[in-house]
């Protein structure tokens, strides 16, 4: 089956005038045709209800979109991989009838180092310890430990389906479906497991790694999954619970898994589009909303105003403010506020000749180019360059973590050449001197300077450059092309003290009014929950009205 919403890359525009729009009489509104916004209509819609899903830019599917940065080349600006998406609402969403289907990585994750000495993390256990083996004879066992840790903490938070059961008949268990559980009901179900609670609410990653491997090349080949799109050090106290989020996932069965969606990762926003609209929701773009007014509606940038009675918020928390205005609860407003939300991160989205040639292990097709790659920092660059980030510099290095989805999806480019997506940090969200449009070259060199110290073939250009293009990202381009305040990728830090119950909730003290992005339990990612969950709590308190 095909997709209606990708055939037009998600540039829905308006399927019918404004002004008919307003004439209707819709149960909910949904602001923000992100992914979670998209996957709440559609849970909202199949149960019957009135849906209106308005965004404010032309194309849907927010963070997580496809779009075309150069000729004949499709990629998603800012989400790449999925591992996190919920199958329950793949099931539920019917997304493999629509035409879902992911290519698992199931080579792992590959770290060169300066020194020359490598490691492919394989996904299978016996391979991967086979790599540890080599690199690092005396960690074997102390490797293993650690990836126990993570594992006894997915099957003790987010348990899969028993035997002869499927998502939806068995997911109960599952803390990330629902209200968020309590710091005592966590604790109660990993009972006296201390390794396992100190990683989900104390350890730095550093402290995490240092307390299972002695070799510090295996110490920083994982200190940055300690720190995707979190702006804290891998030595801050809660950064191990990053690890863990990234690894608890479900999809495919898949304990852990991450893997590349065919046509890429805007295809998951807009299977959910699909999902929406056939259940009779209305979606449209490129039409800004001014105003929330709880238990009301909204009103347009134009100036017409919709009535609903029930307004979902997929914006992040800081512009959903906004738009209240005078009506937004003073001790959420505080509560929102107190939640950091400055990213750190800069996206590449590179268009490449060849792959890149790394010189621990030579050559421009290899095993590791089929998984997630990771150019690695030493512990004193790690600290230094998040110092730097801090006083509003650039660092000396970055950190990259590199994704291919040309290897695994030929279909995203031009006949012989690739796609990389870079995702590193940490840059500053504001420069001491000067700005990102004045800085934004000294960026892409710098990022193709992290790579070069390990790639022969990655460089400032030239005939030996296997680099044809590269589009820049940081985080005020996030803020401005995708909507994200602060260009935070996740709607505000995933820290210990913003997780779980200490996150914000899809109710809000506003009569009327919900909230169902990244900025809700479970967190962020694409993950699909939280409009889930969020309209899950719509049709429980509405229920009978």
């Amino acid at each position: 089956m095909s997709s209606p919403t990708a055939a037009i890359l998600g540039e829905i525009g308006l399927p019918v005038p404004i002004r008919e729009l307003a004439s209707k009489t819709w149960d909910v509104i949904v602001v923000g045709a992100g992914h979670n916004g998209l996957a709440c209509a559609a849970y909202l819609a199949k149960a019957g209800r009135r849906v209106l899903v308005i965004e404010s830019r032309e194309r849907v599917g927010g963070a997580c979109t496809i779009e075309e940065p150069f000729p004949g080349v499709k990629m998603s600006p800012c989400a790449y991989l999925a591992g996190l998406l919920h199958p329950l609402v793949v099931e539920e969403l019917e997304l493999p009838r629509r035409g879902f289907t992911w290519t698992p990585a199931v080579n792992g994750l590959f770290v060169p180092f300066l020194d020359g000495t490598s490691v492919q993390l394989w996904d299978d256990d016996a391979r991967c310890e086979e790599e540890v083996r080599k690199l690092a004879p005396g960690d074997v066992d102390g490797w293993n430990a650690m990836c126990a840790v993570v594992r006894r903490l997915r099957d003790a938070l987010r348990p899969g389906p028993r035997g002869g059961e499927t998502w939806s008949s068995g997911s109960a268990r599952d803390m990330w479906i629902g209200d968020a559980p309590t710091r005592d009901e966590i604790e109660d179900r990993l009972g006296n497991d201390a390794e396992a609670q100190a990683v989900l609410f104390d350890w730095s990653m550093a402290e995490m790694v240092e307390h299972y491997v002695r070799d510090e090349r295996l110490q920083v080949a994982m200190l940055g999954q300690g720190v995707i799109g979190t702006n804290a050090s891998p030595f801050d106290p809660g950064t191990a619970s990053i690890r863990f989020h990234h690894s608890s996932g479900r999809l495919g069965g898949m304990p852990g898994m991450w893997g590349y969606v065919k046509g890429g990762m805007g295809m998951v926003s807009f299977y959910f589009c699909d999902a929406a609209r056939e259940a009779g929701a209305t979606v449209v773009s490129g039409v800004p909303v001014a105003q929330i007014l709880p238990r009301e509606g909204v009103v347009l940038e134009s100036g017409e105003r919709i009535a609903a009675k029930v307004v979902i918020s997929n914006a992040d928390p800081r512009r959903t403010l906004t738009m209240l205005g005078s009506a937004a609860d003073a001790g959420w407003r505080k509560r929102v506020e107190d939640v950091p939300i400055e990213g750190c991160t800069v996206k590449l989205n590179v268009h490449l000749k060849e792959l890149p040639n790394f010189t621990a292990r030579p050559g421009t097709n290899e095993a590791h180019h089929y998984g997630q790659i990771n150019a690695p920092l030493t512990k004193d660059e790690w600290k230094a360059g998040f110092a730097a980030a801090k006083r509003g510099e650039l660092p000396e290095h970055l950190w990259c973590e590199l994704y291919f989805q040309s290897v695994h999806d030929a279909s995203v480019v031009p006949h012989g050449t690739h796609t990389m997506s870079v995702f590193a940090q940490y840059v500053p969200y504001k420069f001491a001197k000067g700005s990102w449009d004045e800085r934004r070259e000294e960026v892409r060199a710098l990022a193709m300077k992290s790579l070069a110290r390990f790639c022969s073939n990655i460089g400032d250009g030239g005939s030996d450059s296997a680099v044809i293009d590269a589009q820049v990202l940081g985080p005020p381009d996030i803020e401005q092309k995708v909507g994200l305040t602060g260009g935070h990728i996740f709607q505000g830090e995933c820290l210990p003290q913003y997780m779980w119950s200490n996150r914000l909730s899809a109710r809000t003290p506003m009569t009327g009014l919900y909230l169902c992005g990244a900025c809700t339990h479970p967190g962020g990612s694409v993950i699909g929950i939280n409009g889930r969950n969020a309209a899950v709590a719509v049709l429980k308190d509405t229920s009978g009205n």
